[in-house]
């Protein structure tokens, strides 16, 4: 059941939220956990009825696994109970998302024919799972408090952060509905919500499906074996690039706005990564709770910055090519992981190399914020080529139409004129305006994530904070309500968020 589809919208929600809200002025304050839980369960059953007992599974045994963790002081004992804990995780991830892609790679290398029986993905394990592994973690520390089963259940399963995150850690949000304060959602978590909502709808169903329509055909041409011509590879590059942005964007406005409708808080997780001044900034930027996840269960255990460059540069590779293959079983995934390292490294290498030179911070002036973004900016939008590609032979086809070995010639199979309207459209809303959680500032929208990068340098529009911010009034009411009418207008057929399928 998708975000962006009219059975979600108009039949699921409602009855979902209209139960909830029964519960919380009737009934004691587990009755409406379960409700959601309940709620949640349907929700993730709707698509994959077949792989809801994983997700069941997975529940039980981590939260069986934590309590267990949680009564052992630390020691070759409860080190034995975690590594058990993660390896049942990771097995299931890896069997259900690598199986087929690892048996791939050992045939190739070795000549043999191994292979799975065709595995169905079942949706958001690598969201949940992540979810799971810092739960166990924290518990062999000792920095989970005795959740009840109840409690745990809502974590794990609240379906507005469920399929595609964002991934959520437990200290966050267990405490919103433990007891802790009043369980009523109030005016403003309502209004508050259906706004983020609303224009999460508009981002993904206007915009990123708007712009799909100028990338889809030119990586469609590449794949069916036709080089695209200079500018056809430009604008599909291009088209892809804002696609993305608006898409997870979009998603990430929504599962917030949908988990503030009961109350809740989520953290923040998409802070304008395209105004990122270098590729650090965009990683703390661009999916907040991944890298934060990343960082503090992957690089950090590895030795982070404490063992040397050298041994820090191999931990930042590991972790990026981790990360790109956590995306996604193929290697052009493995690859997108990688650059993202290399650029990270290149970086890392850049910053004493201009203290020595005696250069200014990239954003001391107008022209080194524009020259350090649009460095930032063009190295993502070629690192978004592998992630979109199918295999590395189109990644490369279009990198080399992109560079004109393909030749110059016009495009002949997209309206140019249209194109560049619409891109230049997104680039001003990308580049000059405040996003949603700045939009919305005053109301604190989201949980600032750890990971959380700091504001924006100004932006290019110094009166957009005054007149370009929400407050709960009737104008600004009836935009939005004109926003989201064109936005349900618009969906004719129902497009899967791109980070669903991972």
């Amino acid at each position: 059941m998708l975000f962006n589809s009219y059975t979600f919208i108009f039949a699921f929600l409602p009855v979902a939220l209209l139960g909830y809200l029964v519960f919380v002025h009737l009934a004691p304050r587990p009755y409406a956990i379960r409700w959601l839980i309940l709620c949640s369960l349907f929700f993730y059953g709707w698509w994959q009825p077949q792989n809801l007992w994983i997700l069941l599974f997975l529940l039980l045994f981590n939260y069986a696994v934590g309590v267990c963790l949680g009564r052992l002081t630390q020691g070759k004992t409860a080190r034995l109970v975690l590594i058990a804990g993660l390896a049942v995780n990771l097995g299931m991830l890896c069997y259900y998302k690598y199986a087929n892609f690892f048996a791939g790679a050992v045939n190739d290398l070795a000549g043999t024919h191994f292979q799975f029986a065709a595995v169905v993905l079942p949706l958001g394990i690598s969201f949940f799972i992540f979810q799971k592994i810092a739960y166990l973690v924290d518990a062999y520390r000792h920095e989970v408090r005795g959740y009840s089963l109840t409690d745990y259940s809502l974590f794990v399963t609240f379906f507005p952060q469920l399929i595609a995150g964002p991934i959520v850690h437990h200290s966050e949000v267990v405490p919103q509905f433990s007891g802790q304060r009043e369980w009523r959602p109030r005016a403003a978590d309502f209004s508050v919500g259906l706004t983020q909502f609303s224009l999460g709808l508009f981002k993904k169903v206007v915009l990123a499906d708007g712009i799909a329509q100028f990338a889809n055909p030119v990586f469609d041409a590449a794949r069916s074996g036709a080089f695209p011509s200079f500018f056809e590879s430009w604008i599909g590059a291009l088209a892809y690039t804002f696609q993305l942005y608006f898409d997870f964007s979009g998603y990430s406005d929504m599962a917030l706005g949908l988990a503030r409708l009961f109350g809740i808080k989520l953290p923040q997780n998409f802070n304008s990564p395209y105004k990122a001044a270098s590729i650090a900034d965009f990683w703390r930027r661009w999916h907040m709770t991944l890298s934060r996840f990343l960082r503090d269960y992957l690089y950090i255990p590895l030795g982070g910055n404490r063992k040397g460059p050298a041994r820090r540069c191999l931990n930042l590779m590991i972790t990026m090519l981790l990360g790109g293959l956590w995306h996604g079983a193929g290697w052009t995934f493995v690859c997108w992981g990688g650059l993202h390292g290399l650029y990270l490294l290149i970086h890392r290498g850049w910053q004493p190399v201009r203290a020595r030179l005696g250069f200014r911070d990239d954003a001391a002036s107008w022209w080194g914020l524009f020259a350090a973004r649009l460095v930032t900016f063009v190295a993502v939008m070629v690192a978004w080529i592998f992630f979109r590609a199918a295999n590395l032979s189109i990644a490369f086809h279009m990198l080399q139409s992109m560079a004109g070995l393909n030749g110059m010639d016009g495009s002949s199979t997209l309206q140019v004129g249209e194109a560049i309207f619409m891109l230049a459209s997104l680039a001003i809303i990308v580049w000059l305006l405040p996003n949603t959680q700045e939009f919305l500032g005053r109301f604190e929208p989201a949980l600032k994530s750890r990971a959380a990068a700091p504001g924006a340098p100004p932006l290019a529009l110094p009166w957009s904070e005054k007149w370009i911010s929400w407050r709960p009034t009737a104008g600004w009411a009836l935009l939005v309500a004109a926003m989201t009418l064109y936005a349900l207008s618009q969906i004719s057929r129902v497009n899967e968020f791109i980070y669903w399928q991972f």
